[in-house]
């Protein structure tokens, strides 16, 4: 009897063409059209701030992060200098660190180039990366890094392409709907996260965050989001620890 094949011959004989080309064509979904509902909803806030349509495009083609793309329009509409402006996007930003931490062990194999991870890494935001953890685990492992590739870059494109052509359009959209189309994003982050947390501590900190942040944001205006991260996950990962020794 003869060994089977090495896992590695799986791409070889799909071709890791054909498996991008099947990431492309996941982003067929609804976590994809909300985001894009969501993009509609920014292109109008980068309008109204007085975003010019090469920056409005550009923001969501190098940031391509919602809340750091807001927190840039808030740095520059506020008066902020560009190493000001740099800052708070780089917090805003450190939230993704985990998250790459945590996707990369998923996509790679053992001759998985660094320098694919480090580019596709640009790419990983919370709706790619609740794609990653929940789908990549089915798919096996040679082809993971083609598929995820495919669909974070299309799903990237799609939304520069959303931004330009909603910019021009936003015009014309009522302020309160533009509003609820940007305000659907925070609501399916919710969501997706909650779904995807393999772990009750996950679900702990999100709900100690819920708590916490309107505390924070009267308490210390400007530091809400890093303070209800930091006392709202340590809190969690210590109840958490305590729960699992109080049951072993």
């Amino acid at each position: 009897m003869t060994a089977p094949p090495p896992e590695t011959s799986v791409e070889d004989s799909t071709g890791g063409r054909v498996w991008f080309l099947r990431g492309i064509a996941a982003v067929v979904s609804f976590p994809a059209f909300i985001l894009a509902g969501a993009f509609i909803g920014f292109a109008g806030l980068a309008r109204d701030s007085g975003l010019t349509f090469v920056e409005a495009v550009l923001t969501t083609a190098t940031v391509w992060a919602l809340p750091s793309q807001v927190v840039l329009i808030g740095a520059m509409t506020g008066g902020a200098s560009v190493l000001g402006a740099g800052i708070a996007v780089a917090f805003s930003a450190v939230r993704l660190m985990p998250m790459v931490v945590a996707w990369v062990p998923v996509v790679r194999d053992a001759a998985t180039p660094r320098w694919k991870l480090a580019l596709l890494s640009h790419f990983v935001a919370v709706t790619s990366w609740v794609f990653a953890m929940s789908r990549l685990p089915d798919i096996p492992r040679p082809a993971r890094l083609s598929f995820f590739a495919g669909f974070a870059t299309s799903l990237t494109v799609i939304n520069i392409c959303v931004t330009a052509v909603a910019f021009q359009m936003v015009g014309h959209l009522p302020e309160l709907l533009g509003a609820a189309l940007f305000f659907l994003m925070p609501i399916y982050f919710l969501c997706s996260l909650w779904v995807a947390a393999r772990h009750p501590v996950d679900r702990l900190a999100m709900l100690t965050g819920l708590v916490l942040g309107p505390v924070f944001f009267l308490a210390a205006p400007g530091f809400d989001l890093l303070w209800t991260g930091l006392v709202g996950g340590t809190a969690a990962y210590l109840l958490g620890r305590w729960w699992d020794a109080r049951r072993a």
